[in-house]
């Protein structure tokens, strides 16, 4: 076990010292907009009645690579499956520098890799939460339409 601040644990990942899902590592993107403890736990206690939004990411497969695509993405279907049972697995024939380049509503991760990894969000978080640093762990760049 160590300790590590979300910037050190991001950087550990980047490296491939350490390895975290997708989800862990957009929780982490998150929390890298606090400086300390206090300060996120202020933030916590001035939302925590907001309420929160159910999320079930869809996987999008695309020619090299896959998109977790979160609700509020253009790409994000109506009716999610919340259940896994359908095991509804979205695909397509472009590279995933093309859906980002076609696209213009992010919330979403990119894997291109076990540790190549990176979160676009460029829509407003609901229920007064924050939305995570948009950090990434390739040499991509898609922030052209951002």
């Amino acid at each position: 076990f160590q300790w590590s601040s979300p910037p050190e644990a991001i950087e550990r990942f980047k490296s491939e010292e350490i390895w975290f899902p997708p989800p862990q590592f957009y929780e982490l993107c998150r929390l890298c907009n606090f400086s300390s403890l206090a300060e996120l736990q202020q933030f916590s206690s001035a939302r925590a009645l907001e309420g929160c939004e159910r999320w079930m990411p869809v996987m999008l497969s695309a020619a090299d690579g896959f998109i977790q695509l979160l609700p509020g993405d253009e790409l994000y279907p109506e009716d999610p499956d919340y259940t896994g049972e359908k095991k509804i697995i979205l695909s397509t024939d472009k590279k995933v520098e093309d859906l980002m380049k076609e696209g213009g509503i992010f919330h979403r991760i990119v894997i291109k890799g076990i540790n190549n990894l990176a979160v676009y969000v460029n829509i407003q978080a609901k229920y007064k939460h924050i939305n995570p640093l948009m950090i990434k762990c390739d040499k991509s760049d898609y922030n052209s339409r951002l």
